[in-house]
C-alpha cells in the first residue's frame, strides 16, 4: 500500500487535507508540501501503532493487581483482589459514588501516580458498614423472597427473578440516596370506580 496525501486547498497552504490508502503502483510517494511529510509520517506512525496494539474496549481500566482482601464480613472470605474491584467498580456506578465514599484515606502510603492510597480494611467510616448493611438486604429479598417467585418470559419457560436478581441500582440508579420514584401518566384508562351508596 501507498499513502497518497492530497491538498484539498491550495497547494502552499495546508489546512484541510485527506490521507487516501491505495495500493501502490510505484514504490515514489506523492508529497505536495513538508508539512505533509509529517502528518504522513504520523498518519502511518499511529496505524502501525494501532495494528501492533489494539485498542481496549469502551471503558477498559488500567489498575494495578489488586492486592488480596482483608477484613471481609460480607463478601466470600475467598473473593479474589480482581473480583473485589470488579465488585466495588460495579457499586461505586451502580451509587454514582467514588471508593472515598466507604473508604478512609491513608496519608501515609501514596499509589504510583502520587495520590494517597486508600486503607481498605479500616471500617472507621459509617457508609462502610452502611453498604455491608444494605449488602445483606440485597442478599436476603434475592435468595428468600425474589428466588420464590416464578415467573414466565415470552416463550411460556418458567425462569426465577433470581437471574436478574435486585442490585443496588435497582433502587439507587446512580444515586447515592435514591431519586423518589414519581409515576408516570397513566396511558391507559381504568375501571370507574365502584359508585358509593
Amino acid at each position: 500500500m501507498a499513502i497518497e496525501i492530497i491538498n484539498l486547498r491550495k497547494p502552499s497552504l495546508v489546512d484541510t487535507i485527506a490521507v487516501k490508502l491505495k495500493p501502490a503502483r510505484s514504490s515514489r510517494l506523492k508529497i505536495a508540501s513538508p508539512l505533509l511529510i509529517v502528518v504522513a509520517a504520523a498518519a502511518f506512525c499511529l496505524t502501525a501503532v494501532a495494528q501492533d496494539h489494539p485498542s481496549q474496549p469502551a471503558g477498559a481500566h488500567h489498575h494495578p493487581p489488586a492486592p488480596a482482601p482483608t477484613n471481609l464480613k460480607v463478601l466470600p472470605k475467598n473473593t479474589t483482589g480482581e473480583q473485589i474491584h470488579e465488585i466495588m467498580h460495579k457499586w461505586a456506578g451502580e451509587l454514582g459514588t467514588e471508593c472515598t465514599t466507604c473508604h478512609t484515606v491513608d496519608p501515609n502510603r501514596k499509589m504510583p501516580n502520587g495520590h494517597p492510597a486508600l486503607n481498605f480494611a479500616d471500617d472507621s467510616k459509617p457508609e462502610k458498614n452502611t453498604a455491608r448493611l444494605m449488602l445483606r438486604m440485597v442478599q436476603d429479598i434475592n435468595k428468600n423472597y425474589l428466588s420464590k417467585i416464578k415467573d414466565e418470559d415470552h416463550h411460556g419457560k418458567d425462569h426465577e427473578h433470581e437471574e436478574a436478581g435486585l442490585s443496588c441500582g435497582t433502587c439507587h440508579r446512580g444515586h447515592v440516596h435514591p431519586p423518589e420514584f414519581v409515576p408516570p401518566k397513566e396511558d391507559h384508562d381504568h375501571p370507574p370506580a365502584p359508585a358509593k351508596p
